[in-house]
């Protein structure tokens, strides 16, 4: 059954009007405070996550329409208790990473931009333990789940060719055992609700990348939301200016040597953890595509057909058994089934080598390294000729007056991939079949 056919009714407050300053942090904005932390197994958070997304997929046209940052969206999540599902070892609980991984997409088949919003955060929180000494990201991962911390930030190296123009070089200055964070930068997702950015900057001494902590609630710190986005609305992206934000020494997540070929392979998992947290999401919009096109057939179908056996029999057959739509239903379907399938064996390989922390070899982190190219290229391919082809088949099914607002997940799965190129992602993916090349360790996505 289509998730909009099953879900409750809505019963959320409105969301905070665009431009308005409330002057409350993430926190106080929450509802109720965050379930404490489940095992996986019980069954529990699966119950959750589907409640989440049913919850999402009540509203979502509407609140894609409307376009304001997700501070309501924000606040389910932490009343479900979800910013908490995956936490790395150091807390002991929580659930792991192919968990994670299913909840994205679930969440993501409702609500694309809460998918994102929620994978960004995930991949953040495992920073620590990917860059820091496991004393120091014990104490960050304490603070974030004592703190019920929504994670936001970016911790990549900046590359030349895809930085917005509208970035200033951030700078991290010494100032006693600590530093002073200047600059501007661009952030996908989270900046408008999160209760931390994670960012990585120059150290202006040493020219060393350093992973620091911020609050973007300090009065030195101002956030811009982006507006009049293409697709992808609600994921609480925008620009950040800092300004002499002091960040003390316990912000000091971690220091990357300036030259990559010194970074540890676990490091450079963490490009790879948000590309195929991002596959999942790109998987869940195909996923919700479908799944609400279907209930635009059936509401707007004849209540029956004819169709003609091979023997000359006429049956009867119930809303969408049109035979050419359903050849191409099919094929849309295997298409995600495809997608599915080639995401799993990354999925596996990942949550297997971010366990595996400082004892993750060369040639793991490489085979991992194929494994999500393979998955983000197949994906993100199948996602956009998904939801672009069911535009084409949806088009007059449904009143006018009663439009599904299809075009949601086509612009969502467009922004969402714009960024991805499949033809670097196959030529890697052949050079490591022919030649046994091994794709380079890199913190760049």
């Amino acid at each position: 059954m289509p998730r909009t056919s099953r879900a409750k009714a809505a019963r959320h407050a409105p969301a905070t009007p665009a431009g308005t300053v409330t002057g409350a942090t993430p926190q106080e904005l929450a509802p109720a405070a965050p379930r404490p932390n489940t095992p996986a197994d019980d069954g529990t958070w699966a119950r959750v996550i589907h409640e989440v997304a049913d919850d999402l997929a009540v509203d979502a046209l509407a609140r894609d329409r409307a376009g304001k940052p997700p501070h309501d969206e924000a606040g389910r999540l932490r009343e479900a208790g979800l910013p908490a599902l995956l936490t790395p070892p150091a807390t002991g609980t929580g659930a792991d990473w192919r968990t994670a991984c299913a909840a994205l997409r679930e969440i993501a088949a409702a609500d694309g931009s809460i998918g994102e919003l929620l994978a960004r955060h995930y991949v953040l929180s495992w920073s620590a333990r990917l860059f820091g000494t496991p004393e120091s990201a014990r104490g960050v991962e304490r603070r974030a789940l004592d703190g019920r911390w929504l994670w936001a930030g970016d911790v990549s190296l900046p590359d030349a060719d895809r930085t917005p123009e509208a970035d200033v070089g951030l700078t991290l200055t010494p100032a006693g055992d600590g530093y002073v964070l200047d600059g501007q930068k661009s952030f996908a997702a989270g900046v408008t609700v999160a209760d931390r950015l994670l960012i990585g900057a120059p150290d202006a001494r040493t020219g060393e990348s350093v992973i620091v902590a911020v609050d973007p609630y300090h009065p030195r710190a101002t956030v811009d939301p982006a507006h009049d986005r293409l697709g992808q609305r609600l994921t609480g992206a925008g620009t950040v200016r800092f300004d002499g934000v002091p960040v003390p020494p316990h912000d000091v997540v971690a220091t990357v040597p300036r030259d990559e070929h010194d970074v540890p392979p676990r490091a450079t998992l963490a490009p790879l953890a948000l590309r195929l947290a991002l596959v999942h999401v790109g998987l869940g919009i195909a996923e919700g595509a479908l799944a609400e096109a279907r209930d635009v057939i059936r509401r707007g179908a004849p209540p029956v057909w004819a169709a003609v056996e091979p023997d000359g029999s006429v049956c009867e057959t119930g809303p969408g058994g049109d035979p050419y739509l359903l050849l191409h239903y099919g094929e849309l379907v295997t298409a995600a089934h495809a997608a599915a399938s080639v995401a799993e064996p990354a999925t596996r390989a990942l949550a297997g080598g971010l366990l595996a922390g400082q004892g993750l070899g060369v040639e793991e982190r490489a085979e991992i390294a194929v494994l999500v190219a393979a998955a983000e290229a197949v994906t993100h391919r199948s996602a956009l000729h998904i939801t672009t082809r069911l535009l084409e088949l949806t088009e007059g099914a449904a009143p006018f007056a009663d439009d599904p607002g299809l075009d949601r997940f086509w612009r969502n799965a467009r922004v969402l991939t714009a960024r991805e190129a499949s033809p670097r992602r196959f030529r890697d993916i052949g050079d490591h079949y022919l030649n046994g090349a091994q794709l380079p360790l890199t913190l760049r996505g």
